[in-house]
């Protein structure tokens, strides 16, 4: 098993301000990514705070960077969208709580692979409050419950502030997952539904929120959705 990272602001500094937004409608991906773009911007300018967003999609697959069209099996299924994040072939829908996360790594140490690291430690985190045990796998991104994937993470990083996230799959419909090779892996996915863990976002979200602070620090504040 690997430690866990932390990213977590420096002692004597200023903790920075993290706002938080929740959308209750579904986001189409083209919207949220744009948003994403000029937040980033704004964070990178020192015209806007560090920022989460906690959203679902509709049913789609998103390509990273190292993606492979032939793990993409059923092309026709669910529109399909080539992101600037890296890794591979990924789905995202309804039920899937995805969080999109923009913080400025000028400020937390510019340490790329101990952010992802970090990603995987809060979710391990989030998931314990929910009463489920989230693992590592050598070699690879993400985190399991036993051999299945339970979320997945993809992040780009511009002017040293990132974008997207982490995907956490609650209670998404697993069957759509068969329309790709999820992160280039023959390994199923999970959910916390199939795992007969909590699915209420009203509860999922906290978890999250409360695990954040406490891996990587800052302040919350609130916000509505964009």
């Amino acid at each position: 098993m690997m430690r866990p990272y932390s990213q977590t602001v420096a002692r004597g500094t200023i903790a920075p301000k993290v706002e938080w937004l929740a959308s209750r409608e579904l986001v189409e991906y083209p919207d949220a990514v744009a948003f994403m773009e000029e937040k980033a911007t704004a964070i990178a300018r020192g015209e806007a705070c560090e920022c989460v967003w906690l959203l679902e999609h509709p049913p789609l697959y998103t390509a990273g960077t190292s993606a492979d069209p032939a793990e993409l099996i059923a092309p026709d299924r669910f529109p399909v969208f080539k992101t600037g994040r890296g890794g591979r072939f990924t789905y995202h829908g309804p039920g899937q709580r995805v969080a999109y996360v923009m913080l400025d790594l000028s400020q937390r140490g510019r340490d790329v692979r101990a952010f992802v690291q970090t990603l995987e430690a809060w979710i391990f985190a989030a998931l314990g409050k929910l009463g489920v045990s989230g693992e590592r796998r050598e070699g690879q991104i993400g985190v399991f419950v036993g051999e299945a994937k339970i979320a997945s993470i993809g992040v780009r990083v511009r002017h040293w502030v990132t974008m997207h996230g982490v995907s956490l799959n609650v209670a998404p419909d697993l069957e759509h997952f068969s329309g790709i090779m999820p992160c280039g892996l023959s390994s199923p996915v999970t959910s916390l539904a199939a795992l007969g863990a909590e699915t209420d976002m009203t509860l999922v979200d906290p978890a999250l929120r409360e695990t954040f602070a406490e891996i990587f620090g800052g302040e919350p504040i609130s916000a509505n959705g964009p």
